[in-house]
């Protein structure tokens, strides 16, 4: 994917600096480039990128329903003025291209040391370990300057239920353009139900599909690579 196939959206670049980079060690198997984020003011402001190609966004099967799909990437929580403050994630499903709306979100949590997390929510509302909005956690904590390769599944199941699976490749073992994805421990399945109970609200199916970045703080850092979109057909 190049930069012609993403839409971007929330912060200003004033706000928070974003690009690819080569002044950064890549995560195993990865190229000579990351994506990095740098935020530069000390107010909340989010940013999201999200595939653009055809059916992807919005997120649509064959037949031009709406559908699940498979975010795919390495994340990073870089060494940053203060380890708190910002989170880096996967999306789908996200209603509208804004940072306001809901997605599931999938991503490294605003704690040090930092969980994965698979979270409901908005991408401006960060990935806040305490909030009402996490789905699940992982058991294993990390420390930052830490490459995770994730991927999150989003299942629309013919009657309305929606099923999160979240899985990891692990890095040290597997290098992230020829993954091994297996279970992430502590983060089971989670049914979404059609009857909105388990999350306290409706499940969500089509939107779009990319990654995204947070920050409360001046001189947060977050990185991704190897980002992937799959959509189910």
């Amino acid at each position: 994917m190049a930069e012609i196939d993403f839409g971007l959206f929330g912060a200003a670049a004033g706000d928070i600096a974003r690009g690819v980079t080569a002044g950064f060690t890549p995560p195993n198997g990865g190229g000579s480039f990351v994506f990095g984020f740098n935020s530069r003011v000390a107010g909340s402001k989010a940013v999201g990128l999200f595939y653009n190609a055809a059916n992807f966004a919005p997120l649509r099967d064959d037949a031009a329903n709406a559908t699940g799909g498979s975010a795919r990437g390495c994340l990073k929580r870089g060494r940053s003025v203060n380890p708190l403050g910002f989170s880096v994630g996967l999306f789908v499903n996200l209603i509208n291209a804004t940072t306001e709306d809901k997605a599931y979100i999938l991503g490294l949590s605003d704690a040090d040391p930092h969980a994965i997390v698979l979270a409901k929510t908005s991408l401006g509302a960060g990935l806040d370990p305490a909030s009402t909005s996490i789905l699940r956690v992982s058991s294993e904590t990390f420390l930052w300057d830490t490459w995770l390769q994730l991927r999150l599944d989003s299942i629309v199941n013919p009657n309305g239920d929606v099923v999160l699976k979240c899985l990891q490749n692990d890095l040290t073992q597997h290098a992230c353009n020829t993954p091994s994805w297996e279970a992430i421990p502590g983060m089971a399945d989670f049914i979404d139900d059609a009857l909105g109970i388990a999350s306290g609200s409706d499940p969500l199916g089509g939107g779009y599909g990319g990654f995204c970045f947070q920050s409360s703080q001046s001189g947060a850092r977050g990185f991704v690579d190897q980002f992937e979109l799959h959509r189910q057909m």
